[in-house]
């Protein structure tokens, strides 16, 4: 009587196995050349143009030559730009990629983040978010995921998501989803150089100069170096006298929960509309979102060649 449970059990398992091991295929549309369908599927053309060709070369004419309409079947990598970049969506975490057709126009620039792994939350006001700090992030991610970094963006959902979420949900729970999602995933990447950026919007219009600044967890050197190497670039490329004192630590409750929390290292930076009542520590800068994203990724890698000079 036993036999058929454990039947069905093994059936279940191996079809499971099965269907993870299905080959990933896409179809090529006109204009299609190999380099360009590994593209837009992430892959480095040149990595991976010869496997492409064992995989398909019944199906490629001339040697080099796709068939629109035909369905072609894909390298299975780790390093596809739709794997090292994905969004956490949720408080069940399911994974996205954070690009899609924007991954024809990226290439590989460099591995000087490799083993490097980012979490990147971004925080703003649903009924305030006018995409500043979302194409910021998604810009920034870019930037680290062409230079060989992993990356993971929490809280970028639409605004009528994230209505519903806080609608369903408050905000310590929500945390404790972002809590969950970074330390699974950090003990996955085990080893690794691994840190936590917020992206905190304080309703910044995209108008006029805006100030940054970055702070730390007051008992964590890693968040401390991180910051201090972001505000280094931002003072460089402030757009007025840059403030003496970098050593600033979040004393906010929801900041010093998720750094309390979480297993990597968390570095705070916010955004706010320049104004005469500016705390005098925070950094003025344009409000150029390709701008602020090459700074904070020379920030970033600044941090992360620090360490390895150390080491």
């Amino acid at each position: 009587m036993k036999f058929f449970p454990s039947l069905f059990f093994w059936v279940c398992t191996c079809s499971f196995f099965f269907a993870q091991d299905l080959p990933n295929t896409v179809i090529a549309e006109q204009g299609d050349g190999i380099f360009s369908l590994l593209r837009k599927q992430g892959l480095d053309p040149v990595k991976h143009y010869e496997e492409f060709i064992k995989l398909n070369e019944e199906k490629i004419k001339d040697g080099s030559f796709l068939q629109v309409g035909v369905a072609y079947q894909i390298p299975k990598t780790t390093d596809s730009f739709k794997k090292t970049g994905v969004q956490i969506l949720g408080e069940n975490g399911t994974e996205e990629p954070i690009f899609d057709k924007e991954l024809a126009k990226m290439s590989l620039k460099s591995e000087k983040l490799k083993d490097a792994v980012y979490y990147l939350i971004v925080e703003n006001d649903a009924h305030q978010d006018n995409g500043f700090v979302k194409e910021t992030t998604q810009n920034l991610a870019s930037e680290l995921m062409v230079h060989g970094a992993q990356v993971y963006i929490l809280g970028n959902e639409s605004p009528e998501i994230l209505e519903e979420t806080e609608a369903e949900t408050d905000y310590t729970q929500k945390m404790d989803a972002y809590i969950d999602a970074i330390n699974k995933r950090y003990l996955q990447n085990s080893g690794k150089y691994q840190r936590v950026l917020v992206i905190r919007d304080n309703a910044v219009t995209g108008r006029g100069n805006m100030n940054v600044a970055v702070y730390h967890y007051n008992k964590s050197e890693e968040g401390q170096r991180l910051a201090e190497n972001i505000q280094n670039v931002f003072k460089k490329n402030s757009v007025s006298r840059s403030p003496e004192n970098s050593n600033m630590i979040f004393e906010d409750s929801n900041s010093l929960y998720l750094a309390k929390n979480t297993l990597p290292a968390v570095s705070l930076l916010t955004l706010d509309n320049d104004s005469p009542k500016s705390v005098e520590e925070k950094i003025s800068v344009r409000p150029n979102k390709k701008l602020l994203a090459n700074l904070l990724t020379n920030g970033i890698m600044n941090d992360f060649a620090d360490l390895e000079i150390e080491e």
